[in-house]
Parts: C-alpha cells; sequence; structure tokens
C-alpha cells in the first residue's frame, strides 16, 4: 500500500511537470516576395560601384581629405563605435553565464534555535566541543569559496549567447552604415558649396553686367533718349541682384558650418576648388543585380542580423518554460569560534547542491515574456523586409534621376547659352532704338534665371551620383 502511493505520487509529479513543459508555437511568418533581377529597365551589369573605394569613385583629392578628417573627428562615428564596444561587452557578459561562479569570502551569523524545538533541545544535551555544551547563542563563522552554476541542458543560456554576437555584428554593421551616410554627407555638403560658389561668380557677373547697363540709361536721360522710368527700372533690377548676392554669401556661411559640423570641428573657411563643380559626370553607373545588395548595403546586413538575433531571444524565451537545473557549492572553513575557524580537518566545511525547478502555476510573466520576443520577431522580420524594398526603391529612383537630370542638363546648357546671347542682342537693339529698356531688363533677368538653374541642374546631377553610390551601398570599404 505504501509503494503504491509513492508510485502515484511519483505519477503526479512527473503529470505536472510535464504539463509544465507545455509551451505555446511560434507563430507562421508572412514570407517575403522574391526580389526583381534588376533595377527597372537598368541592363544586367556584373560591375557594381558599391565595391569601389570612395577615394576612387570621387578623385577628388579636396573632398577626399575632408571626408578623411570626418572618418576620424565627426560625433556621430565615434558614437557608433562606442555603441560596438558596448555590444562587446554583451557579449562577454554572455559568455559568462555559460560558465560557473566562483566567489571567495567569509560570512558570520548569530542563530538562537527555540528551546522546545528538535534544534534547541538537541543543542541543550549536546557537547560542541569536550565539556563544554552547545551555546543557546550560536555564533557561525565561514570563510572560503562559494560558487553556483546554472547548467544549460535548453540551450537557452548559448541562445543568448548568440543572441549577443548577432547584436555585435549587427552594431559593426549599423557603424558602416554611419561611415556610408558621412561619406554621402560631406560630399554632397561639398558639392552643395562649390555650387553655391558657382551661383555667387554667376550674380557678381550679372551684377557688373547690370551695373554697366545702368550707367548707359542714366548718360541717356541726361541726353534725353530716355526716361526717369527706365532708370528706376535699371536700379531697382541691380539693387535686387545685390541683395542676392548677400543671401548667397549668408547661404555659403550656413554651408560651411554644416559641413564643419560633420567634419567635428568649429566654424572655419573650407578651402575648396569650385572648377572641380563642373566634373564629367559617367553615363554608365555599374549597378550589379540586386541581389548584391544584400552583402553591399550595412543596413540591409544589420536588419538581417537583428532579425537572427530576434529568432533566438524566442528560444530563449521558450527555454524560460523548461525546468532549469542550477548547481549550487561550497567550501572553506567553518566553525563558532575564530579559534577554532582554521583547525583542519575538523573546520573544512562544503556543500553541493542541486536544484531543478520548472514553472508550473501562474505562467503569466514567462507567456508575457514569449509573447514579447515573438512580436519582437515578426517587427524584426518587417523591418529586414522593409529596408530591402526600401533600397531597391532608392536605387531604381536615383538611375531614372540620373537619365533624366542628363537630358535636363542638355537642355538647361542650350537654354542658358540662348539666353546669354540674348544680354548683348537686346543691348545692341536698344541703343539703336530697336528694342525697349525693358526687353533689356527681361533678357538680363532670364540669362541670370537661366544660368543659376544650369547650376542648380549641375548640382542635381552630382548629389545624384553621390545617392545612387550609397543606394547600392558604397562608401564603408
Amino acid at each position: 500500500m505504501e509503494l503504491n502511493k509513492k508510485y502515484y505520487s511519483l505519477c503526479l509529479i512527473v503529470v505536472l511537470l510535464l504539463s509544465g513543459c507545455k509551451v505555446p508555437q511560434v507563430v507562421t511568418q508572412r514570407a517575403m516576395p522574391p526580389a526583381p533581377e534588376t533595377f527597372g529597365s537598368a541592363p544586367t551589369d556584373t560591375a557594381n560601384v558599391a565595391t569601389l573605394n570612395w577615394r576612387a569613385y570621387f578623385a577628388d583629392s579636396t573632398l577626399n581629405s575632408l571626408i578623411d578628417e570626418a572618418l576620424t573627428n565627426n560625433l556621430d562615428l565615434l558614437t557608433a563605435y562606442q555603441r560596438i564596444e558596448m555590444a562587446r561587452a554583451g557579449v562577454r557578459a554572455s559568455e559568462g553565464l555559460l560558465r560557473p561562479t566562483v566567489a571567495a569570502g567569509g560570512a558570520t551569523a548569530l542563530r538562537r534555535f527555540g528551546l522546545y524545538t528538535m534544534d534547541g533541545a538537541g543543542n541543550a544535551t549536546t557537547d560542541i566541543v569536550e565539556g563544554k555544551l552547545i551555546p543557546v547563542n550560536l555564533p557561525d563563522l565561514f570563510i572560503g569559496l562559494q560558487s553556483s552554476w546554472e547548467v544549460d541542458i535548453w540551450k537557452k543560456l548559448r541562445n543568448q549567447q548568440q543572441s549577443a554576437i548577432s547584436r555585435y555584428l549587427a552594431s559593426v554593421e549599423g557603424k558602416n552604415w554611419v561611415i556610408t551616410n558621412l561619406v554621402a554627407d560631406v560630399s554632397a555638403a561639398y558639392y552643395e558649396l562649390l555650387a553655391l560658389d558657382n551661383e555667387l561668380d554667376i550674380v557678381r557677373q550679372t551684377i557688373q553686367i547690370q551695373q554697366n547697363a545702368f550707367e548707359i540709361v542714366k548718360i541717356q536721360r541726361q541726353a534725353a533718349a530716355s526716361n526717369e522710368l527706365a532708370v528706376e527700372q535699371f536700379e531697382a533690377q541691380l539693387l535686387n541682384a545685390q541683395n542676392l548676392e548677400i543671401e548667397l554669401l549668408q547661404t555659403i556661411t550656413e554651408a560651411e558650418n554644416f559641413l564643419n559640423t560633420l567634419l567635428g570641428r568649429f566654424p572655419q573657411p573650407i578651402l575648396r576648388d569650385k572648377s572641380r563643380f563642373n566634373r564629367a559626370i559617367p553615363a554608365q553607373i555599374g549597378t550589379g543585380v540586386p541581389s548584391d545588395m544584400l552583402k553591399n548595403r550595412p543596413d540591409i546586413r544589420a536588419a538581417e542580423l537583428e532579425l537572427m538575433a530576434t529568432k533566438t531571444d524566442v528560444h530563449v524565451a521558450r527555454a524560460a518554460f523548461y525546468p532549469s537545473l542550477v548547481l549550487t557549492g561550497s567550501l572553506g572553513f567553518q566553525a563558532f569560534s575564530p579559534k577554532f575557524l582554521l583547525s583542519t580537518p575538523q573546520s573544512i566545511a562544503y556543500s553541493l547542491i542541486g536544484n531543478l525547478a520548472g514553472p508550473i502555476i501562474n505562467r503569466k510573466g514567462i507567456e508575457a515574456q514569449f509573447s514579447g520576443a515573438q512580436a519582437a520577431q515578426v517587427e524584426a522580420l518587417y523591418s529586414y523586409q522593409k529596408t530591402i524594398l526600401n533600397a531597391y526603391v532608392e536605387v531604381n529612383n536615383q538611375l531614372s534621376n540620373l537619365a533624366n537630370l542628363r537630358r535636363m542638363f542638355d537642355l538647361k546648357t542650350r537654354e542658358t547659352a540662348l539666353l546669354t546671347r540674348s544680354i548683348s542682342t537686346s543691348d545692341k537693339l536698344y541703343r539703336t532704338g530697336r528694342a525697349t529698356y525693358l526687353e533689356v531688363l527681361f533678357a538680363q533677368q532670364n540669362a541670370l534665371q537661366g544660368k543659376l538653374e544650369l547650376v542648380s541642374t549641375q548640382k542635381r546631377q552630382n548629389q545624384a551620383h553621390i545617392a545612387i553610390y550609397k543606394a547600392l551601398g558604397g562608401g564603408w570599404r
């Protein structure tokens, strides 16, 4: 009968443990459609500019020196390096969880058992040393080693380590993405400055032309060949151009300061060669194939590594439903009095305890952690898919942008040449009385606007050239 009771009790414990080990299933996730084999209508090209170092891609010694300085002093990049160090520390911490912990130290205690208890009654009649009963107030001194170790029977700790490694690698890719953006931002700011310098030259040349026209119309007024209205119109146009010059100077100052911020330094002049602005943009850009982005773009690789980390987090959360085995032990000297503490072998004490326990009742907490880990994994999956989709769209947009800007630049060049020639034509006709002063004003204003728009188109070409390099994943190598 007694044997049957023990058997039934054991069966009940096993059933309870098995029911406690039951875990929710991982939800099925939506698969991403396969990526296109090419970028829009672009031809298949095995060459890929993303594999080029930024020095070779830009081939501008002044710009390269600015990028070098930014890569040394930029505060966002320095912050990214510290994120790597934090992630590396997380890896080391996860490695430590797999090993036993051993601590050296001592402990002291004072105990008193009730006299009407088993311990108290026994102590009252027992000698602790020969001829001396155990005192009612019993000191307890211990010095030695104490250890604890969780046996990783469900790979929970190893999954935590793998998750930490994935996040460390993701932080490295995050740093590379910061470098990619930094190279692109410095380059864009540099060509923005060159564009502003060229616009300033155009405005100053226009001011000189308008100044000459203004002087001529004043002479004509004195000779009664023109009237006061014409003088006022020419002067107003001159003042407008001079005001535009001041606005450009302020914009140049702000652009220089923005670039200085990227370089991690206080405001100072930026040395540059404005003639580099009119560099030739390659007619063809080697884009490779969309699958190349998976290994070239750091943000995609970082998103993939974060997805891997969240997958292992789910396994860690599932392991919390199973029993955990923790071994604890101690080895040292223990006695009730300091004079007996180091007496051997009488004072040598040790213990070894194995604790196997698993959740059975009220598992809401670990169920919530599992649900949260699973939701984080699905979120990471969607983020990864979105990153790939955005990268493909960025490349496709910039390829189209480069092609259209090339056509726009050709048309704008022809338009600007005609408008520039119209200035001298209208001036000659005005002097011979075959054109009004308004036609001269319009010719000068249209020429100025056309030249500024040509510079703007050239700037957009340079920026698109930078943007396609970034979109393909170039700049971090």
